[in-house]
This record gives C-alpha cells, structure tokens and sequence, in this order.
C-alpha cells in the first residue's frame, strides 16, 4: 500500500522547511544517507517568476537542497528546459538566488544514455545524471495540460528527455495521446525516482502549462515515495475520474498502481478547478479522418495582437506545422500533430487551444450516430 502525506503550506519560508522536512522524514527521508549523490528534479520548463506558477518554487527547491545537505548527501538540481537557457530560468525563477549560499551543483542535464525502457518503445535517451544518481527527487508542479489535461508527477520525469528529443517523442508518438502517455509511465519507470514532492502551494489552471494558464492558491504540499499514487490522490483531490487522467490511466492498466492508497493528512476537496477543453484527436469513420483533422478538430490558434513574433513556437514545434509569414503566426494544420508544445513554450501567453462551433457539432454528431 502507498502511503501519501498531505502537508498545508505556504511559500514563507519558515513554515515552507519545516512542513517539508516532516513530510520527508514521514515518507522515509532516512532512505538518503551520508556521500550519497542526489539529483533533485524540478519542473523548469521555461524562464517564469514565482507568481506565474509556472515552475517548482524556488523555496521547494531550496527547503529539499537543504533536507539532503542535512542528511549528509550531495545534492544536485537539474533539468531540461523546453525554452530559454538554463541560467536564465535560475535568475528569473529565482532559484538561483534561493540556493547559493548552499552546497549545491545547478547544471541542466548534457549528456544522455541509451536505455530500455520496453515495449513499443524499447531503447530511448534518458539524462545520464537521473539514471547514475543514488537518489532522484521529483519536484513537479501541479498544473493543468493542454494535451494531457494535468501534468504531475509522472510526467515531470519527461523532462529527463533532454532538448530535442523532446518534440522528437512527440512527433513519433503522434496524435495517439495514450502512447504518449504510455513513453510518460514507462519514463518514470525507469527512471524510479525515491521521493515525489508535488508543489500545490500555488498550483496552475486554464490552458496550463506554459503562461496562459491561471495561478490558483491551494496551499498544499503532497508527497510519496510513488508518483503514481501523488497523481491519484491529485485526481481525488480536485475530483477528477483518474480514467480521464490518461498517465493514470495507462498506469492502472499495467498494473502499477495500488488503489489501496493511505492518505495521512487532510486532503482538501476542490470542486471548482479549471481543466482544459481536451478532445479526441481521432474520431469518426475513417475515411472522414482527414477532413476531419484538417477542418474540425481542436487545434493550437494565435492571438495576433498578443503575440510578439518570438518564434519559441516555431523552434519547438516537432512537425514543423508553424511559420511566421509577414510576422504573424500560421498553422498547418494538415501537419500538426496537437501536442500543444507551441501553447506550452509561449512566453506572452499568445497561443490557445481551440474547438470551432463546427467541430463541436460534428464531433457529437459523429459520437451519437457511430
């Protein structure tokens, strides 16, 4: 049986350090032991500050610096970001300034192995750093997802994928969101991270996970040793049918996960929380599937008068569907394989996803009479 610990919490520090060292000296925080290397794994997507909920806080960050220098053990904080340098996301985010007076090595991950993470995949690259320490702790945010509909603990272990390999996934992965979700769970798997401390202080939602989503104080930290069990107590807790939560999902279905979950802490009940629009990708008779697709289904769009033709989309975008002709964005949409990255990487907030009335109106069509 999986054990999570709910902790209440805000960001000032001297409340922050102690409810996290309780919460992991309560799911066995003994595990790390003196000399041994420790990676710690935030959610470092792209440069944000604190308030935009974007990122892991950066006093998360420290408070689990400082647990394993108390521990004896040598920490390191690494990550993959999908935009902007690594330095850069450490001073905006403030991470930076948040651990360095403390012991700690910052690198973002360079190198990769080639590891078997099983079938339909079988070899991937995984960052060499998360596969040879003793000890990872995953530090995810709790945010929405404009794909996957929340991204948690499971999914923040994607970020070990280092740069374009990324998209790369994506794009081999398809419009099939349960593969996807299938390479997420078999990631993690491999990986195994020893902790899961999911960051739900100031947690994200709307058309999350970049700065289009909206902040929403929850005000809790929720811990264990098995992400899968943090990201079923997540859908429990904002009343979510983990059947629509597809990381969960497929996790069940594999057998990885123990609904026997023991839950020490108040859990907060949260009727209330904003989720993305997610649709099917596929639906209807085949031979409708490419009108379908080109014409009706949900797709990223631009607001114009927000976007400031960076061109963070079209660098990210794994099948090539964006170009900036006459310096506004365009989408081809025959070629986009809905992952969404665009939206996640904008950093105005530009980009959204959208259903047209027509698309609506087929999809239920379709859904009623097939």
């Amino acid at each position: 049986m999986a054990t999570v610990v709910i902790r209440k919490s805000s960001y000032d520090y001297n409340t922050l350090r102690p409810a996290f060292f309780e919460l992991m000296n309560t799911i066995g925080g003994s595990l790390i032991t003196p000399d041994t290397r420790v990676l710690i794994k935030p959610n470092l997507l792209s440069p944000a500050t604190p308030q935009q909920a974007v990122l892991t806080h950066p006093h998360i960050v420290k408070a689990t610096v400082e647990y394993v220098l108390h521990r004896g053990a040598h920490p390191q904080v690494s990550d993959s970001p999908a935009m902007g340098s690594f330095e850069k996301i450490l001073k905006i985010s403030g991470i930076g300034d948040a651990v360095k007076e403390s012991d700690v090595i910052c690198k973002e991950f360079e190198r990769s192995a080639s590891i078997d993470i099983g079938e339909p995949f079988r070899t991937i690259e995984i960052a060499e750093d998360a596969i040879n320490a003793d000890i990872v702790i995953n530090l995810p945010k709790l945010k929405t997802h404009s794909q996957m509909l929340l991204t948690l603990g499971v999914k923040n272990m994607f970020g070990c994928i280092i740069g374009y390999r990324k998209p790369e996934w994506h794009l081999r992965t398809g419009v099939n969101r349960a593969l996807f979700a299938k390479l997420l769970v078999l990631t993690y798997q491999r990986i195994n991270p020893s902790f899961t401390i999911l960051d739900g202080i100031l947690a994200m939602e709307g058309e999350g996970p970049g700065s289009g989503g909206i902040p929403r104080a929850l005000g809790v930290l929720i811990g264990s040793r098995d992400a899968h069990a943090v990201d079923s107590t997540v859908c429990r807790m904002l009343r979510l049918d983990p059947e629509r939560l597809l990381t969960v999902k497929i996790a069940r279905d594999m057998g990885l996960i123990d609904d026997k979950i023991e839950i020490v802490g108040h859990l907060p009940k949260i009727t209330d929380f904003k989720f993305p629009v997610v649709v099917p990708l596929v639906y209807g008779p085949r031979i409708l599937h490419g009108f379908i697709r080109k014409h009706l289904l949900q797709r990223p769009v631009c607001d114009n008068n927000t976007c400031r033709a960076c061109e963070e989309c079209i660098n990210i975008c794994p099948a090539g569907a964006i170009s900036l002709p006459a310096k506004m964005i365009r989408f081809d949409y025959n070629r986009c394989i809905r992952c969404y990255c665009c939206i996640e990487v904008c950093p105005y907030g530009a980009l959204h996803a959208s259903e047209s009335f027509a698309g609506r109106f087929v999809r239920r069509a379709i859904a009623r009479y097939f």
